[in-house]
């Protein structure tokens, strides 16, 4: 039996599997306690889970995480079907992908393109991160490039390359520069109808064989639907 998930796979093999997660859909567990209460939650996870056991409760196939993506933000995600996958990902990450993608924020961008490079460190409660001295224990470079796209009513739609992948990387350096995510309430936006951040585009070295792959989820500012290409 083969179970029905609420998004679309843009790519699987024996060892990968690319999602077009919608926003709205944590991608794993919140801190419950418990591990039946943290299978029983509606997470990317769980439902990747239930989808390679194909309905054998009893088997031990399971996905691994290798990056997250914030329960508001949409777009494409990849999970590891070995820890071993998983974690030559972990340790490699810059080397082996690269991660594109659209936000809409605030404002109109001073220049048509722009590098925000700090050190971030999240607060004692792993609520929110911030941007500290570099040498603060605990601290992180994180280095995020950006282009303009298009400006609307008073926002800027930009394409980001992230060089590092902190938590929260992009909604921080812009929230910082004055330019905060549309609907991006936690770092000082204004509510909207959703956060207006997008996982666009995913290039990665198949594990495999070595060759570039990319793969890519739509979107309008407004919604997202996914493709691949």
């Amino acid at each position: 039996m083969k179970t029905r998930l609420p998004f679309e796979i843009l790519y699987e093999d024996a060892d990968l599997i690319v999602i077009d997660k919608p926003e709205g859909l944590l991608t794993t567990h919140t801190k419950l306690h418990g591990r039946a209460a943290r299978e029983a939650q509606a997470t990317a996870e769980n439902m990747l889970n239930d989808y390679v056991r194909k309905g054998q409760l009893k088997s031990r196939r399971r996905v691994w995480l290798v990056h997250r993506l914030d329960r508001e933000t949409s777009g494409v995600m990849m999970f590891a079907k070995s820890e071993e996958v998983a974690e030559a990902f972990r340790s490699d990450w810059a080397s082996l992908t690269e991660k594109t993608y659209l936000a809409r924020v605030e404002g109109r961008m001073e220049s048509d393109s722009g590098v925000f490079e700090s050190h971030l460190k999240e607060d004692r409660d792993g609520y929110r991160v911030r941007s500290v001295p570099p040498g603060t224990p605990g601290a992180k470079p994180a280095r995020t490039e950006w282009r303009t796209v298009s400006e609307k009513d008073g926002t800027t739609l930009v394409e980001v390359t992230l060089r590092s992948g902190r938590k929260n990387q992009i909604r921080v350096h812009f929230a910082e520069a004055g330019h905060p995510v549309v609907g991006d309430v936690k770092y000082g936006g204004a509510k909207a109808s959703r956060m207006y951040l997008h996982s666009l585009r995913l290039r990665l070295r198949r594990p495999s064989d070595g060759e570039w792959i990319e793969l890519e989820s739509a979107w309008d500012g407004e919604r997202s639907g996914g493709s691949r290409r």
